[in-house]
């Protein structure tokens, strides 16, 4: 078996479409089903709202991917795989809402089946994608490679909506079947030339992984990856940081409009100001990183507390504004609160990619996967807990700008948990986690040889 070669900024890129594919079929089903079901079909916006949910929640079942794709060690199956099943789900959803508009009760039925589709296929192809990214992506390239590629994903996301939208017009159901129909084969077209011999000759090949660690089950898997340090406060760091902040997204166009008056475009523009704002501290995390300019400007770690801590920050001041009602430093608060989400994101997901490959050998997928699960049932709360919070306080404090100010300042709280839980992650030397690992690792083999 050779040396795996790292990846080059072709096959980064190449990664980077298979990301955009995955996002592009997402949007559809998240945005665009949901805006017809409320709209056209004149539905209870719970609806959609569930169906979401229920997307965000089978997703618990990342690890147990991660783990299936760390028994060959080879990860295109899987995202070939995943995308198929979400790249099907995809279409099933898009002809349950059409059949929604004749038969509500039978298109509600098959839209569960092809959410649940939809989950299981973004938690195979995008835990194994970012695994992939893991292993063969070296250090110094892991945060610019994690901005490209999350930066492709949010391109599949606009250019998607965008056509999307326009193909439309005017809307009938057969032309929503058609339009889903499409986005899903080409991405599913896409993701298969963008993964074409990517992996390479020098792949682990199917069973080599159990040259490398002795083979167990999920369950044991999944214990001895939690009974590592880093990985058990990595995932409670991520659940946290994550429910921080998606809480906010629900929230905010809201409080510009309740608070201070802001009409519906005045709010999408503010939406827009706090995007710009996490794309430039995704590029200078990226650069930073990457040792733009010759030198290195801090390390992965110091970039995720100190993004988490600005996030905060930011927060606080949302609190300021809305209890004193002046709305002047709105925009600027709104565009550092978007840039320290966007550093601190990168900074994490460059720091998943590094810590996947630390601790016993071929458990990066069931790593990946406990990481990537977390993550989904954090975002899959995360709307719900800041929705409800702002009504529970504004039925309590009575005053909109109140209600909306302890939300604000409880989100600054779990991101300053988010960023001591991110400094703690890895207390233990290097070296001598390293010594403990090996020796578990050859306790678990004597033991295996027992049994």
């Amino acid at each position: 078996m050779t040396p795996q070669q790292n990846f080059g900024w072709g096959r980064i890129l190449r990664l980077g479409l298979v990301q955009a594919a995955l996002g592009a079929v997402v949007v559809m089903t998240t945005s665009t089903l949901n805006r017809v079901m409320v709209v056209e079909l004149a539905l209870p916006a719970l609806l959609p709202g569930l169906l979401v949910a229920i997307h965000y929640l089978v997703q618990v079942a990342r690890p147990r991917m991660g783990y299936g794709s760390d028994l060959g060690q080879r990860r295109t199956p899987w995202i070939v795989g995943g995308m198929a099943v979400l790249a099907s789900g995809g279409v099933a959803a898009a002809v349950a809402t059409a059949w929604m508009g004749s038969h509500p009760a039978a298109g509600i039925a098959l839209a569960v089946v092809a959410f649940l589709m939809i989950g299981l296929g973004v938690s195979a192809s995008g835990t194994s994608l970012l695994v992939l990214l893991a292993k063969r992506v070296a250090p110094s390239r892991r945060a610019a490679a994690a901005t490209v590629v999350w930066l492709m994903m949010i391109a599949g996301f606009a250019v998607t909506a965008g056509l999307a939208g326009r193909l439309l017009d005017p809307y009938t159901p057969w032309r929503l079947v058609q339009v889903s129909f499409g986005v899903s084969a080409i991405a599913f077209a896409m993701t298969l030339l963008a993964l074409y011999r990517l992996e390479g000759d020098d792949a682990v090949p199917v069973g080599a992984a159990a040259d490398a660690a002795p083979r167990t089950s999920f369950r044991d898997a999944l214990a001895q990856v939690w009974a590592e340090p880093a990985a058990r406060r990595f995932t409670l760091f991520i659940f946290v940081s994550m429910l921080a902040f998606s809480a906010q997204d629900l929230i905010l166009e809201p409080f510009a409009g309740t608070v201070f008056g802001y009409t519906p475009g005045a709010s999408t523009q503010l939406s827009g100001v706090q995007h710009g704002g996490v794309l430039v501290g995704m590029l200078l995390v990226a650069a930073a990183g990457s040792g733009l300019a010759g030198q290195r400007w801090g390390s992965l770690r110091a970039w995720t507390v100190g993004g988490c801590l600005a996030s905060g920050v930011a927060l606080m001041g949302l609190v300021r504004i809305g209890l004193s009602g002046e709305g002047t430093w709105l925009g600027l608060t709104v565009f550092l609160l978007g840039a320290a989400n966007g550093a601190f994101s990168i900074a994490a997901i460059a720091s998943m990619m590094r810590l996947a490959g630390e601790g016993r050998q071929a458990r990066e997928g069931t790593r990946m996967g406990l990481w990537g699960g977390a993550q989904a049932v954090a975002f899959g709360l995360g709307g719900l807990v800041g929705t409800a919070a702002s009504d529970l306080a504004r039925w309590l404090v009575g005053t909109p700008a109140q209600a909306y100010a302890a939300v604000f300042a409880l989100e600054a709280l779990l991101f300053v948990g988010a960023a001591l839980l991110a400094a703690r992650v890895e207390t233990e030397h290097a070296p001598a986690r390293e010594v403990r690992n090996r020796s578990l690792d050859a306790a678990s083999g004597v033991g295996m040889e027992a049994r």
